[in-house]
C-alpha cells in the first residue's frame, strides 16, 4: 500500500476516490471501512440500549431503597456484588475471550474455518475451568469478603450471588469473542448489550415480587448472564456449523494457556482499575473519611465516566479481529489505515457524550435518585479527565492484544493498577472520593501514554492524522449549543435541564459532523450504505 492510500499522506483525496472506484469491485480499504462503519452502527445502537438499560437498573435500585442516603447506600452494595462478579469473571475467562478473537480471525484468513469449532471449544473448557474454581472459593468466602461493610448480611448475599453470575459472565464473553473473530458483531449486540441489561431489570422486578432485598438484586443480575450465555451459546454453535469440522493442531490447547496466561491477570487487572479507588474508598466508609452515602454517590460518578469509555469498547470490539487477521498477514500500512480512521470515529462519537456530562453533570447525577448525588460532581468532572485520555489513545491496547504482546499488556495493567493503588491509599484519606477520582485520573493519563508508545515500539503504528483537525469546529458547535441551552435552562427541574442540553447538542452536532467532520471517503461509504438499503427496500 502506498502513501498516496494512508489518511494524511501526499495523495489522500486521490486515494479516497479510487477506493470509493473500487468500493464494489475489489478494494480492500473501502471493504475495511464499510465493515468497520456497519459494526459500528450496530454497536452505537446497542450501547444506547446498554447505556440506558445500566443506568436504568441502578437508578431502579437507588430510587427502590428509598432514595436519598438509603438508596445511595443500596446502590453501593448493589455495586459492589456485580462488579465483584464482572471484574472477577474478566481474570477467571483466562484470556479465552481474546483468544477466541484473535484465532478464529487469523483461521478464518487462512481459510481454515473449520479449526474454529475445536478452538472456541477448548477455549471454553478453559474458561469455565478457571471460573467455576473462584467461584466457589467466592461463594465459600463470602461471609468474610462482605464482613468489612456496615450491613454485612446484604453484602454476603450479594457476593454470594455475584459467584453464581461469574461462570456465566466468562462463558458468554468467550461464545461472542469467538462470533467477533469472524467479524459478526450481531451477536455481542443481541446478547451483551442489549439482552443482559434489559433482562437484569426485568428478573429484577420479578424477584422484588419475592424478597425486596439487595442478595435478591445481585441474584437477578447472576439470572441475566445465565440467560446470556445460553443464547451465545446458541448464536456461535449457529454460525460454527456453517463449516465442515476440522482437527485442530495438537498443541492448540497449549496454545490457547500460552496466550491466555499473561492475559488472565490483565483482563482482571484492566477491570479492578476502574473500580480499585472505589474499593480502597469503601475500606474507610466509618472511619470519618468516607461515609456510606458518599461511597454510593461515587459509585453513580464512577458508572456515568464509564459511560464515556463504553462507544470506545464497542468500536474496539469490532476493530479486534482486523487486527489480528492484518497483522499475522503482515498488512502493516492497512492496519495502520484502519487504525487511523477507527479512532478518530470513537473521539467523534463520545465528542458530545463528553460534552453533556461536563457541562450538565450535576443533572445527570440527579437521575440516580435526588440533590443527594450532586455531591459526585467534582469527582465526576475528574473522573471525566482520565477516561478522555483512555478514549484519545483510541484501541491501543486491543492492538498490543490482538497482535500478540499480552506480556506487555499485563505489564502496563499490572503498573497501572500498583500506581492507582498507591495513589488511592494516599489521596483518599486527604480527599475523600475526590482523592479516589483523582488517582484513577492520573494512573489512565499514565498508563495510556505508556500503552501509546508500545504500540508505535512493536507494530509501528499510530492513531493520529491530520483528519482529525475536522472534528474542532462540530465540537465547538455542540460545546456552544449545549452550554446555551444549560445556560437557559438553570432552574427547571432536572430531567428538563438534562434532556433540553442534550437535544440541543444533539442537534448542533449531527449536521455540523456530516458537513464537517467526514472525510471524502466517510461521506462516500455512508452514501453507499445508504443507498444499498434504499435499494433492498
Amino acid at each position: 500500500m502506498s502513501d498516496a492510500e494512508v489518511p494524511g499522506g501526499r495523495s489522500s483525496r486521490r486515494a479516497d476516490g479510487a477506493a470509493l472506484g473500487s468500493f464494489l469491485g475489489a478494494g480492500e480499504g473501502a471493504k475495511d471501512h464499510l465493515a468497520l462503519l456497519s459494526g459500528t452502527i450496530q454497536n452505537v445502537v446497542g450501547l444506547v440500549v446498554f447505556v440506558l438499560g445500566t443506568f436504568g437498573a441502578n437508578i431502579l435500585v437507588a430510587r427502590a431503597f428509598g432514595g436519598g442516603a438509603a438508596g445511595a447506600t443500596a446502590l453501593g452494595v448493589v455495586t459492589l456484588g456485580t462488579q465483584f462478579a464482572f471484574i472477577a469473571a474478566a481474570g477467571t475467562r483466562f484470556g479465552m475471550d481474546m483468544a477466541a478473537v484473535r484465532y478464529v480471525a487469523i483461521e478464518q484468513g487462512r481459510a481454515r474455518g473449520g479449526r474454529i469449532g475445536g478452538v472456541v471449544n477448548r477455549a471454553v473448557a478453559i474458561a469455565g475451568l478457571f471460573s467455576v474454581a473462584v467461584a466457589v472459593a467466592t461463594f465459600l468466602a463470602a461471609p468474610s469478603l462482605g464482613g468489612a461493610l456496615s450491613d454485612r448480611r446484604s453484602a454476603v448475599d450479594a457476593l454470594r450471588a455475584a459467584a453464581l453470575a461469574l461462570p456465566f459472565v466468562a462463558l458468554t464473553y468467550v461464545y461472542l469473542g469467538g462470533s467477533r473473530g469472524l467479524k459478526i458483531m450481531r451477536h455481542t449486540l443481541y446478547v451483551q448489550w442489549i439482552g443482559q441489561p434489559i433482562l437484569w431489570i426485568v428478573l429484577m422486578l420479578i424477584g422484588w415480587q419475592i424478597d425486596m432485598s439487595i442478595g435478591m438484586t445481585v441474584l437477578a443480575y447472576a439470572g441475566s448472564w445465565i440467560v446470556s450465555a445460553l443464547a451465545a451459546r446458541f448464536f456461535w454453535d449457529r454460525e460454527a456449523h456453517r463449516f465442515v469440522p476440522e482437527p485442530v493442531d495438537p498443541d492448540e490447547t497449549r496454545t490457547l494457556i500460552r496466550y491466555g496466561a499473561p492475559r488472565a491477570p490483565a483482563a482482571l487487572l484492566s477491570q479492578a482499575l476502574f473500580w480499585v479507588d472505589y474499593f480502597v474508598a469503601s475500606v474507610f466508609v466509618g472511619r470519618g473519611d468516607v461515609t456510606s452515602a458518599e461511597l454510593g454517590v461515587y459509585s453513580a460518578s464512577v458508572r456515568v465516566a464509564l459511560a464515556l469509555v463504553l462507544f470506545l469498547t464497542a468500536v474496539s470490539y469490532v476493530f479486534s479481529p482486523f487486527v489480528a487477521d492484518l497483522h499475522a498477514r503482515g498488512e502493516r500500512e492497512r492496519l495502520d489505515t484502519l487504525f487511523k480512521a477507527i479512532t478518530r470515529w470513537t473521539i467523534a462519537g463520545t465528542i458530545p457524550i463528553l460534552l453533556l456530562m461536563l457541562i450538565a453533570p450535576g443533572a445527570i447525577l440527579q437521575v440516580f435518585g435526588g440533590k443527594e448525588f450532586e455531591g459526585g460532581t467534582n469527582a465526576l468532572r475528574i473522573l471525566l479527565i482520565g477516561q478522555s485520555v483512555n478514549v484519545s489513545v483510541g484501541a491501543a491496547g486491543f492492538v498490543l492484544i490482538m497482535a500478540g504482546f499480552t506480556g506487555w499488556d499485563l505489564f502496563v495493567y499490572a503498573a497501572s493498577f500498583v500506581l492507582d493503588l498507591i495513589l488511592a491509599v494516599v489521596l483518599v484519606p486527604m480527599f475523600g472520593t475526590e482523592g479516589a477520582a483523582l488517582a484513577q485520573a492520573i494512573t489512565l493519563t499514565c498508563s495510556n501514554a505508556l500503552r501509546l508508545w508500545l504500540v508505535y515500539r512493536f507494530v509501528k503504528i499510530h492513531p493520529y492524522d491530520r483528519h482529525y483537525f475536522r472534528l474542532v469546529m462540530p465540537g465547538a458547535i455542540c460545546a456552544a449549543a449545549m452550554l446555551a441551552a444549560h445556560l437557559a435552562l438553570r432552574g427547571s427541574s432536572w430531567p428538563i435541564e438534562l434532556a433540553g442540553t442534550a437535544f440541543a447538542g444533539a442537534v448542533a452536532y449531527v449536521p455540523s459532523l456530516v458537513l464537517l467532520g467526514l472525510t471524502p471517503m466517510e461521506k462516500a461509504t455512508v452514501r453507499s450504505v445508504l443507498r444499498r438499503r434504499a435499494t433492498a427496500r
